[in-house]
């Protein structure tokens, strides 16, 4: 090669250095343009969701419009999600996973960005992200959902309130070995009567089931429906949909056990290797921050995570609410023994019946 070619080329390749530079913010390395702390500054995010519309749309519009971010939302179903994740970690695509229960979050711990929000401290003391790596932002409690109408003069007011020999086939319930709201409910009642060991709990379950005579739902929809529509006095429920039954206008009142009732949190967490990190902890400060909470708690019938905000007309105060914890760590690692502990009990009252 003659030096004039050389020349030529010298030229060229410091032309397209130049031109790379001015087209990454000035950075000759290639790379995009980070904040201060390291993080790549973008007006970008991918979200990973299985929450309901009414969820997403009190969230991620609002996020948007202050950040001026725009968020690629994926939905599907919380198990087909977290195994979309556990595929790509490697090459990860989300940055935030927004939404999904305990034993979920736990299993995949390997997954994610640790991550502690400034909001923290202001979360109910029980509710507070204390593994580093996920932060819980809305509750939803086993509650009753009764008629009035058809309970007649039967006071409901505690789990033990429905061995009352005239709900005899008059209570809704879904299967807790195939229904998560279901066996949120076992285990609540288990933990309010005794213990997840306790002989005596184990009783007053197959007491319930028993009263329960066989009127086992095919889906958490169809418990509230049935009570709703008259079809059945009282069903074991959720808060959520049974708050939006009465928001709607729905002939059905909410019961808080008084033994006690279990709030079990739905969380988010940034995702390992995460492309937009200093939006995604943005993310996760905004959906527990004090106006994101109160939307949350005025325009859905999601129960917030903090105390400091206004409460759905159709949901109790949390402090108002005898509220007991479940050993999520036991249930998550136990909860086959407590689904055949279950199914053992129905077969035993089914084949006496």
């Amino acid at each position: 090669m003659n030096k004039k070619m050389k020349w030529l080329l010298g030229i060229c390749s410091a032309t397209v250095l130049t031109l790379t530079a001015c087209n990454n913010g000035g950075d000759v390395d290639g790379q995009a343009e980070e904040t201060g702390d390291g993080n790549q500054s973008s007006d970008s995010l991918v979200i990973y969701s299985p929450n309901s519309e009414g969820l997403i749309n009190a969230t991620i519009p609002a996020f948007e419009e202050q950040y001026g971010v725009t968020v690629d939302l994926i939905q599907a179903g919380t198990g087909e999600l977290f195994t979309k994740l556990e595929s790509e970690k490697d090459a990860p695509v989300a940055d935030i996973i927004f939404g999904g229960g305990y034993s979920q979050f736990s299993m995949s711990e390997h997954l994610f960005e640790e991550y502690v929000s400034e909001e923290n401290d202001n979360v109910i003391d029980e509710y507070q992200n204390t593994s580093g790596l996920y932060t819980p932002y809305t509750l939803d409690g086993s509650v009753l959902v009764v008629n009035p109408d058809l309970v007649g003069d039967i006071e409901i007011n505690s789990y033990e309130d429905l061995l009352h020999p005239d709900l005899k086939g008059q209570i809704s319930s879904g299967d807790p070995a195939n229904s998560s709201s279901a066996f949120a409910q076992l285990t609540n009642m288990l933990a309010a009567k005794g213990g997840y060991e306790s002989d005596e709990a184990w009783d007053f379950v197959k007491d319930l089931y028993t009263n329960v005579d066989g009127k086992i739902s095919s889906s958490s929809s169809n418990v509230y429906r049935a009570v709703a529509d008259g079809e059945m006095a009282v069903g074991l429920s959720y808060e959520d949909p049974v708050a939006k039954l009465i928001g709607d206008g729905g002939n059905v009142e909410i019961v808080y056990p008084e033994e006690g009732v279990v709030f079990l949190p739905a969380s988010a967490a940034i995702i390992k290797g995460s492309q937009n990190r200093e939006n995604a902890e943005r993310f996760i400060d905004f959906i527990i921050s004090q106006e994101i909470q109160n939307v949350l708690s005025t325009t859905t019938t999601n129960r917030p995570v903090r105390e400091d905000v206004e409460t759905n007309d159709s949901m109790e105060a949390f402090g108002d609410i005898n509220s007991i914890q479940e050993d999520m760590d036991y249930v998550s690692e136990n909860r086959e023994d407590i689904v055949r502990r279950y199914n053992d009990i129905f077969v035993e009252i089914e084949s006496s019946r």
